[in-house]
């Protein structure tokens, strides 16, 4: 494809606050990353306000992020990023492409992605992924060698195939009303109480309390090894206190809250399970989303997966986000035991998403 002549790839401004002198860049860099997503998927769940995301491309130890804004005609058209892990011995950089549907087409893409190839290279990284939806469309299909999901060979799929990546692994993207599910949502917490002997709910918002810390770090940690990956490459990742500090005041200084549902094991004290609820600054507008859900290995069997999502979704639907409208969660396909949990609660399907990955030579 001819590289375009019209396009600059430039590095995103980020400016310290958004109200700063420099933010304007980055305010249309997030209207931007929101129109793409909106094209997409039609809707407004993953959209984000400039001063939520800014917490998200500050300075951070744990990994090196590259950001380009692609820019044509003087104005942003698309983004392209890569992370690079900072876990000792990490061989796994991870990146995304995103353009707006006019300017797709043009060799943007390709000419973006030698950046992401060129800075894996430059700090000795040579396993590459990357995830992106593909909405449902008529004609051949993709699978994954877990055997679960399928996919259109839609133009992304094409694009990561031209570039020498294999389809590794499905995730689901669901969706739960939160009004209609509260019968199911109530009778299965009750099912998992009286299922969950020996064990109790703790909860808090963030900030994360001081005697809940090394226990909510540990679980953390264990989300890089212990939840389904096919052939993905993770870091096992180190969290200690300075960590869980820094992933609370993400969320936090970009005006957000996080509901963190915790099992208790009463006989040791030891937190065993844990579910995230979070949300914007407007409670009353945005989707909500449930992000991490794990049981450590050595507990599971009680149904303490469904104890602490349902558990959450109670406290959040009464007391936190009462008129936020769904929450929005996501699963590799293969991990049946929290679809069946999710299935059971209400969440249905709703869009599915490609896990690609390149070994580079």
């Amino acid at each position: 494809m001819t590289e375009p002549t019209d396009v600059e790839f430039r590095p995103l401004t980020i400016p310290a606050s958004m109200d700063a002198s420099d933010a304007d860049e980055f305010r249309e860099f997030t209207r931007v990353r929101n129109e793409v997503y909106r094209e997409i998927a039609g809707t407004d769940d993953d959209a984000l306000t400039p001063e939520e995301l800014l917490p998200h491309y500050q300075p951070s130890p744990e990994e090196i992020r590259y950001v380009w804004v692609a820019v044509a005609d003087g104005e942003i058209v698309g983004r392209v990023s890569v992370d690079l892990p900072l876990e000792e011995g990490s061989r796994a950089a991870f990146w995304l492409i995103e353009l707006l549907r006019a300017h797709q087409g043009r060799g943007i893409g390709t000419a973006g992605y030698r950046l992401i190839e060129e800075k894996a290279r430059e700090h000795g990284r040579t396993v590459l992924q990357s995830w992106t939806q593909h909405p449902d469309a008529p004609g051949p299909r993709l699978e994954p060698p877990t055997g679960f999901g399928s996919i259109p060979e839609d133009r992304a799929a094409r694009f990561y195939l031209r570039n020498g990546y294999t389809l590794e692994q499905i995730e689901r993207e669901s969706a739960l009303d939160l009004e209609a599910s509260a019968p199911d949502v109530a009778r299965l917490l009750a099912a998992a109480e009286a299922k969950a002997t020996g064990y109790r709910v703790v909860q808090w918002q963030l900030p994360t309390p001081a005697e809940h810390v090394a226990a909510y770090a540990w679980m953390k940690s264990r989300m890089s090894t212990d939840t389904p990956a096919g052939a993905l490459e993770f870091d096992e990742e180190v969290w200690d206190a300075e960590r869980v500090a820094r992933h609370d005041r993400k969320t936090l200084d970009g005006g957000r809250t996080m509901l963190v549902t915790a099992a208790q094991h009463v006989a040791t004290g030891e937190l065993v399970a844990f579910n995230e609820l979070v949300i914007g600054h407007d409670p009353a507008a945005a989707a909500s989303h449930q992000e991490d859900t794990l049981v450590l290995r050595e507990h599971r069997g009680h149904k303490l997966g469904q104890l602490v999502k349902c558990a959450g979704l109670t406290v959040w639907r009464r007391d936190i986000a009462p008129r936020s409208p769904k929450v929005i969660t996501y699963n590799a396909e293969e991990n049946r035991p929290m679809l069946d949990i999710n299935e059971a609660i209400g969440f249905v399907p709703v869009a599915y998403n490609g896990a690609w990955k390149k070994v580079l030579e």
